[in-house]
C-alpha cells in the first residue's frame, strides 16, 4: 500500500461517526433508511467488513457471521428498548481496531472466546442503531446491510493474498484508532 493510500484512509478515519445518537441530526425509519445506515458509517462499514474478513481464519467460521448479525438484532432491541450503553462510541471504536489486529496479526481464537467476542461487539453496534433507527422496518434494513457486509467480508477474506489480508487488517486497526481519538 503506498503513502497516498495510507493517507487517504486516516484522512477518511479522521472524521466523526454521524450514524449515532449523540452525533444528533434526523433519520428516516424506513427500510432504505436502516439498509443505507451501515454503509454511512466508517466505524460500522469496517467492523463488519472485518467480522467477515476475519471469521474465514477461524474454526467456528461458520457461526461467526450468523452470531454477528444475531446479536446486531439483540442490540438493536436493546436500543429500542432505551438502554444506554456507557461510552458505545468509543467501544464501538475499539470493535474495528481490534478486528483490525486480529486480521493483521492473523489471530486465531478459540471458538467461544471468537463468538462471545463477536456477539458483544454486534450488541455494541446494534444498540447505536437501534437508538437511531427504531422502527421495524429500518432493523430489517439494518439487518439485511450487515449481512451483505459481513458476508461481503468472507468474500474478501476467501479471494485476497494473505498479505493484503494483513495490510488491511492494519489499516482497518489504524482507522479504529483514529475513531477512538475522535469520540
Amino acid at each position: 500500500m503506498n503513502k497516498s493510500a495510507i493517507a487517504i484512509v486516516l484522512a477518511l478515519a479522521s472524521s466523526a461517526a454521524t450514524a449515532h445518537p449523540q452525533a444528533g441530526g434526523a433519520h428516516a425509519h424506513d427500510f432504505i433508511s436502516g439498509f443505507a445506515h451501515p454503509f454511512t458509517g466508517l466505524d460500522h462499514l469496517l467492523a463488519m467488513l472485518a467480522v467477515g474478513i476475519w471469521s474465514v481464519r477461524q474454526s467456528n467460521a461458520k457461526w461467526l457471521p450468523a452470531t454477528f448479525i444475531g446479536m446486531v438484532l439483540v442490540g438493536v432491541l436493546t436500543g429500542v428498548a432505551g438502554l444506554t450503553i456507557p461510552g458505545l462510541e468509543t467501544g464501538i471504536a475499539v470493535t474495528v481496531a481490534t478486528m483490525g489486529v486480529l486480521i493483521a496479526v492473523a489471530a486465531r481464537l478459540p471458538a467461544a472466546a471468537g463468538l462471545a467476542m463477536v456477539g458483544v461487539f454486534a450488541v455494541l453496534h446494534g444498540n447505536a442503531h437501534g437508538h437511531e433507527l427504531p422502527a421495524a422496518a429500518s432493523a430489517f434494513g439494518l439487518l439485511l446491510a450487515s449481512a451483505v457486509l459481513v458476508y461481503g467480508g468472507r468474500t474478501l477474506g476467501r479471494v485476497s493474498p494473505a498479505l493484503a489480508v494483513k495490510v488491511s487488517g492494519a489499516a482497518i486497526a489504524a482507522t479504529g484508532v483514529m475513531l477512538a481519538a475522535t469520540v
